[in-house]
């Protein structure tokens, strides 16, 4: 019976925002299966999988519990921890363990049949910064003048054009500053003395800055939209989270419609997309991530996300 199928979470241990989807599918008496698929290298977590001609048959287990993979309702793809070989191997034993690790679970996790939120291969498509721009402009979002280059020429042609601009990276990466703790680029305007030969070292992504009056966080859940009007001193809100203000907003209609139609275009069932509201009142597009964080902003607001997702994995019509 689809009742006693259970949801698939696939994240890290350390993840708040699937421990709260956790406790509201545990009081909805929904059975569950938490793991990290990471953890296959650890030792933590036992796999098999046998494909044939009834497709593939297998189990995940735990010391805990174990997972039916043919019987999976739904999966809820968070936030997995980056596959790392066990310290006892040599470099290259490990090198070679952990890529065998990470295709060998990747692919058995995306031939789970059931509802995805969001499937891996999806999400994997829409992280990219072009392939965002290009859709985001397709399905009718206003979106800057954007420029992803290593020419130090184009850059300061584009600076002259559309300035002021702004440097966002094009995909966000596990830094640490000089006191070892997590490090982060933000979002910032660019000057056009900063423009020189270094950008040949790799591609950039420049864009026209936005003259806004506020931020909107967008979160879709299914059918289900979510806005909050943020505001903050910075270009980058998330510089700091003490200084943030929120507010609730009604999403006009063709920005939901336009949402729906951007996670239509990469199959998928969740976005968190980004704002600017302008000083003319128009919403301009920054981008869509498809695993962002949203329920800081249910205990702000008390918007109902939780049961909004847990209602996705429950598979509630």
């Amino acid at each position: 019976m689809a009742a006693d199928r259970p949801v698939l979470i696939l994240t890290c241990a350390d993840d708040p925002t699937s421990d709260v989807v956790v406790n509201e599918l545990n009081n909805r008496d929904v059975p569950l299966f938490r793991c990290d698929p990471a953890d296959v290298l650890a030792g933590g977590l036992e796999v098999s999988a046998r494909f044939g001609e009834d497709g593939m048959r297998g189990y995940l287990r735990t010391e805990a519990r174990s997972l039916d993979l043919a019987a999976v309702r739904s999966v809820f793809y968070r936030r997995p921890s980056s596959y790392a070989a066990p310290t006892a191997m040599s470099e290259q034993d490990g090198r070679f363990a952990k890529e065998q690790a990470k295709h060998g679970m990747a692919g058995i996790m995306a031939s789970i049949r059931g509802r995805w939120v969001n499937h891996l291969w999806r999400a994997m498509e829409a992280e990219f910064k072009p392939s965002q721009l290009t859709v985001a402009r397709e399905v009718g979002f206003t979106v800057p003048p954007t420029l992803i280059t290593n020419s130090p020429q184009d850059a300061g042609e584009f600076a002259k054009a559309h300035g002021p601009i702004i440097y966002k990276p094009l995909q966000n990466t596990n830094l640490v500053g000089p006191d070892d703790n997590a490090a982060a680029v933000w979002v910032d305007e660019v000057t056009p003395d900063e423009l020189d030969d270094s950008i040949r070292l790799t591609l950039h992504l420049f864009q026209r800055q936005v003259e806004k009056s506020a931020d909107v966080r967008v979160t879709v859940i299914g059918n289900q939209v979510f806005s909050v009007r943020i505001e903050s001193p910075y270009i980058d809100w998330r510089r700091d989270y003490d200084q943030l203000s929120y507010a609730v907003l009604d999403t006009p209609d063709h920005i939901a419609r336009a949402c729906r139609r951007y996670l239509d275009r990469f199959g998928l069932l969740f976005g968190a997309f980004d704002f600017g509201i302008a000083h003319d009142g128009s919403w301009v597009w920054y981008e869509c991530n498809t695993g962002g964080q949203w329920y800081w902003l249910e205990l702000e607001t008390g918007l109902p996300m939780t049961a909004a997702l847990a209602d996705l994995l429950e598979i509630r019509s």
